[in-house]
């Protein structure tokens, strides 16, 4: 692994699970952590945890609500004006199956089905809105925790507003970060900027939330660490893995029409 001493890695969704070992991981092992959460007082609980692992004066708070792409917005103008460099973005924030909604559709603040908005188009946004100041910190990574769990998206109803089913909701989601990730990756070659998904674990639960076994948890963090710190001939860009294998994704992420059609609806839902 290469030294992440002088690295700055956002981390989006670090005061829980994979994102708060990850943190850990990443302060120890003496990387520059912006610690992203949607609560003020988690965000506080996991700094000062964090901070046992790595210097306090390597560790920033950042607070914004992903159901809300003001939120989003807000998030990257508060690190772009802040941090002089990014060097790893780790596109990690996400809801599972079960809650919230108790398996009811729910909207988002900009009124999308929810899982689509926190999991995909919130880290579509932020990743748009931070590539000047990750391209002029190149080279640089972009890093997506996607999901085993995938399931084509229906581009006849991405919002999900017939039979809805959480489940069918957040695979979609998750493999809509994959297709984002092939087709980013392909934009910025050359740029010295590489994308890469990954299912963090290859323990796979059977109902997902927010809970994940503590053994899981490391193994996710393990995988993550590599795309974030191994050599780049290694990780290379455009890829998917599972766990610390490269893998194969659902069919529609390898479909070039599929690719330009959920960018095309990305820009026209997010406004960029």
């Amino acid at each position: 692994m290469a030294s992440l001493d002088g690295k700055v890695v956002l981390v989006t969704g670090a005061t829980d699970g994979l994102g708060r070992a990850l943190a850990a991981d990443l302060a120890r092992d003496g990387a520059t952590v912006l610690v992203h959460g949607r609560d003020p007082g988690r965000i506080a609980d996991t700094v000062r945890e964090v901070a046992a692992h790595g210097s306090a004066d390597r560790l920033r708070a950042y607070q914004a609500d992903f159901e809300s792409l003001a939120g989003v917005r807000a998030l990257a103008a508060a690190v772009t004006a802040a941090e002089p460099r990014l060097d790893v973005l780790v596109n990690n924030a996400g809801v599972g199956t079960a809650n919230p909604g108790g398996g009811v559709r729910q909207e988002s603040a900009d009124g999308y089905e929810l899982r689509f908005a926190v999991n995909y188009l919130a880290g579509y946004a932020l990743t748009r809105l931070l590539l000047p100041l990750l391209r002029a910190s190149a080279p640089s990574r972009i890093v997506n925790v996607a999901s085993l769990g995938q399931q084509a998206i229906d581009f006849g109803d991405v919002m999900l507003t017939e039979d809805y089913d959480g489940l069918r909701a957040y695979r979609q989601s998750k493999l809509a970060q994959i297709l984002f990730t092939f087709d980013l990756a392909a934009e910025l070659d050359g740029t010295g900027v590489s994308v890469n998904a990954l299912h963090p674990a290859t323990f796979m639960p059977t109902k997902l939330s927010h809970a994940a076994p503590i053994s899981t948890i490391a193994q996710g963090a393990e995988a993550t660490m590599r795309l974030i710190a191994a050599p780049a001939e290694q990780t290379g860009t455009g890829r998917y893995f599972n766990g610390l294998d490269e893998a194969r994704a659902d069919d529609q992420a390898y479909d070039p029409a599929a690719r330009r059609q959920l960018r095309e609806l990305s820009e026209k839902l997010t406004g960029l």
